[in-house]
């Protein structure tokens, strides 16, 4: 339970920010460069600038600075911090790890944001040629190049350990879990937080559910038959009770690859909201998008508004920005764009910072948001 003065914090923050503590966008980029079918070690471990980058920093002060959100979500791979060399665990290629941490130290210490530390391997570690496909799950004892989930606590033991002194960062256990067990799914997250406070980190974690975590079907059997999230992930325990639930959300088909809008993320959410309450939990919708059009505007101003309304959602940022896009589309239709502002997209028009930002996020991102400061417990 909370101490009463982190409660009486909890309280006032409420009242005086809204419910919404985090606001912002995904920073792509980190897992750039290794996309080869069949070719495993294809990319890796990269040329920074050039096959992979985190952010620019000028975009991220333009987020800051004048649009006035708080929080960045940052990518990277797991196979370039932990070489295959090594294997998954504590010793980290050194210049990779300085070049995620210079990025993450301009969002936190520089603009005095909030940092989302974003391992995007989907729950799997050894080869992303083809993610999310691709690579073994971890701690998949049938398979003998698999990680283990000790080798999976012993590096975020080392990565929290490197960032404890941080406040303003949080911890993303793994993007996108999905075809596993949902035991085992819950063993890895376990092990994550348990290192993580061994680590002597206090900040907010994120954990995943299965099936992408996908908030529409948290209460669903996903993948081969496995366990809906919701049996499960009420199971974890934080000493800290410092950790909440992350989920996506896409308005399409679950996919982010058409420029419609079908899903609506209120009736798509009631379930987990529900299952939220019930067990007392936290969420942030950390990754969702829609394309440009009236449609995706008025469906993502919907879902945000619902996030806005029911308390147990804490925090959401949009997909995606990112130093390496160029005139692709990361979301929602080819012809979107990102949302790296003064981009292109593939037509020669502006990107989605100047259409789907301005049209449906802008005018939703709380007028008060948390810099610079730690914040209390959020989750039980």
């Amino acid at each position: 339970m909370f101490v009463s003065s982190l409660a009486t914090l909890l309280s006032f923050a409420t009242a005086a920010f809204g419910k919404i503590i985090y606001a912002g966008v995904n920073e792509s980029g980190g897992e750039f460069g290794v996309f080869s079918p069949g070719n495993v070690g294809f990319g890796l471990p990269g040329r920074f600038g050039v096959d992979y980058a985190f952010i620019n920093k000028t975009t991220v002060d333009i987020f800051v600075d004048q649009e006035k959100i708080n929080f960045f979500r940052v990518t990277f791979l797991m196979e370039r911090m932990s070489p295959l060399a090594f294997g998954l665990g504590s010793k980290f290629n050194e210049t990779y790890f300085a070049e995620y941490a210079d990025a993450i130290n301009h969002i936190t210490i520089v603009k005095g944001a909030y940092a989302l530390i974003d391992p995007h391997n989907y729950m799997r570690y050894n080869d992303p040629s083809s993610q999310p496909f691709s690579g073994s799950v971890i701690g998949n004892s049938s398979d003998p190049t698999a990680a283990t989930t000790a080798q999976f606590a012993e590096f975020w033991f080392e990565l929290a350990h490197r960032f404890a002194q941080n406040p303003n960062v949080i911890f993303g256990i793994n993007n996108e879990p999905h075809d596993l067990p949902t035991d085992l799914l819950l063993k890895n997250n376990q092990a994550a937080i348990n290192a993580i406070r061994s680590a002597g980190a206090a900040q907010l974690i994120l954990a995943p559910g299965n099936g992408f975590t996908g908030g529409h079907s948290w209460n669903q059997t996903t993948g081969n038959g496995d366990a809906p999230s919701s049996e499960f992930l009420n199971l974890l325990h934080d000493p800290l009770h410092n950790t909440a639930i992350d989920v996506h959300e896409v308005h399409i088909d679950f996919s982010g690859s058409h420029d419609a809008c079908t899903q609506p993320g209120p009736s798509n959410l009631a379930g987990l909201t529900s299952w939220l309450q019930q067990n007392k939990l936290k969420a942030v919708i950390s990754e969702f998008g829609g394309g440009n059009n009236e449609n995706c505007f008025q469906f993502i101003d919907d879902m945000l508004n619902y996030l806005t309304t029911n308390d147990v959602y804490i925090g959401w940022s949009i997909w995606a920005a990112g130093p390496i896009w160029g005139t692709a589309s990361p979301c929602c239709g080819a012809d979107t764009g990102s949302l790296e502002p003064g981009n292109l997209n593939d037509l020669g028009q502006p990107d989605a910072f100047s259409t789907v930002w301005a049209q449906a996020i802008r005018p939703n991102i709380p007028k008060s948001m948390y810099m610079s400061r730690v914040l209390p417990q959020i989750s039980i």
